[in-house]
């Protein structure tokens, strides 16, 4: 069984398909891309100033530890233990990202796959939300934020 949390944007759309199509589902687990190489598993999640503040801390901490002489397999290990650390809090760090830019947590489901959980998840949420009548195309009342293009995490994105 998997776990994910549901988020939806600051400014959501009015039609309740459309705020469906704009939901974040975040897979709340391990990941061996992070474990692995971190900065790697940052960007495939978006997350691009995490990736540049890990290289920049992990810059850091090397130079400290190569300053004070310690061994090099000691340095190594200790790497190896904050990148599975990061490997196991990946889902969080993105969780928390959202929550810093303004997207707020729906609820929490499961299931045996993404597919199921997403069905489990609408089953529920759709029939709360309000159906919209009549209305014009496009006039969707998005912010300027909400229509930024490239990562969400991304402060410098360009605006459509």
């Amino acid at each position: 069984m998997v776990t994910y949390t549901v988020h939806e944007p600051p400014v959501p759309e009015a039609d309740r398909v459309d705020r469906g199509s704009e939901l974040e589902f975040v897979k709340d687990g391990f990941s061996w891309l992070t474990a692995i190489c971190p900065p790697l598993g940052f960007l495939a999640n978006g997350l691009w100033l995490v990736a540049i503040a890990y290289l920049v801390a992990a810059g850091l901490l090397g130079y400290v530890l190569n300053a004070l002489k310690v061994d090099p397999s000691l340095t190594g290990l200790m790497f190896l233990m904050v990148n599975i650390y990061l490997g196991f809090e990946i889902s969080t760090l993105k969780r928390w990202m959202l929550e810093q830019t303004g997207w707020q947590t729906l609820g929490v489901v499961t299931g045996k796959s993404i597919a199921e959980c997403e069905r489990r998840f609408f089953e529920s949420w759709l029939p709360a939300q309000p159906i919209l009548t009549g209305g014009t195309p496009g006039a969707s009342g998005r912010s300027e934020a909400a229509t930024r293009r490239g990562s969400r995490f991304w402060p410098f994105g360009s605006k459509a």
